[in-house]
């Protein structure tokens, strides 16, 4: 039976008004992204990081899906077992578009996790309180559940099940500066990128090689929103 890998990055939430920390107006513009989203930020100063997940979740309380996510939402219901989705963004605008099965790389904004016991545990789009405690071990060891810069990510173990599951990789909305997309289209005969600007492959090395869309079989030069329905076509197609 044939299956898919999608992954998904900040493009795919984008167009939900969703700031990314890398575009104009991004987040990068308004913080140090090492002051709130490092492990070594976090030990400096934990005010200051949770204010700024506290300032997130209220901002993700007013946004909503878009087609992009309307139409992933589809895919799972009409092919159930046969998508493997790894997003790589922490909002819950998947889950509130339908997606039932999705593997957050990087954590979930809506969660907290307790440093003592390790329970995670949903606040909805609130604030965490100053006097938060965790309602399993009632530590007041508390966080955001998002994983940082400088921190293991256990999820990317799924990554591997995914490609030795999969036999079509579809990348959407990810410059591949996080997760090294080159590398993983390299593992598939078939692979869709989708993202609306060409992007160069940067290796471990710091020197440039070809445009990422290069090393994939097809490239859909749109937003994620402009390019479903032609995205979800190609993936039926692929699947039927």
């Amino acid at each position: 039976m044939k299956k898919v890998m999608i992954l998904s990055g900040a493009g795919l939430s984008q167009e939900s008004g969703i700031k990314t920390f890398r575009d104009n107006n991004g987040l990068w513009e308004e913080y140090d992204v090492m002051d709130i989203c490092s492990a070594e930020g976090w030990r400096k100063n934990r005010l200051l990081v949770t204010k700024f997940f506290n300032e997130r979740r209220e901002e993700l309380k007013n946004k909503e899906p878009n087609p992009a996510h309307y139409m992933l939402a589809k895919l799972e219901q009409n092919f159930p077992d046969r998508i493997w989705h790894l997003t790589q963004n922490v909002d819950d605008l998947l889950e509130r578009a339908g997606c039932k099965n999705i593997i957050h790389m990087h954590g979930t904004l809506k969660d907290l996790r307790c440093e003592n016991c390790g329970f995670v545990w949903d606040i909805g789009y609130r604030a965490q309180r100053e006097d938060e405690v965790c309602p399993k071990c009632e530590s007041d060891s508390v966080r955001h559940n998002v994983v940082m810069f400088g921190e293991p990510a256990p999820a990317y173990r799924n990554i591997y099940r995914a490609v030795n599951d999969s036999r079509l990789f579809v990348a959407i909305g990810t410059s591949g500066r996080v997760i090294d997309i080159v590398s993983l289209a390299k593992e598939f005969g078939n692979s869709i990128l989708v993202n609306p600007k060409r992007e160069e492959y940067i290796t471990v090395f710091g020197s440039h090689e070809r445009n990422i869309d290069e090393y994939f079989t097809e490239f859909i030069q749109k937003k994620a929103g402009e390019a479903c329905e032609e995205l979800y076509e190609k993936i039926v197609k692929f699947l039927e």
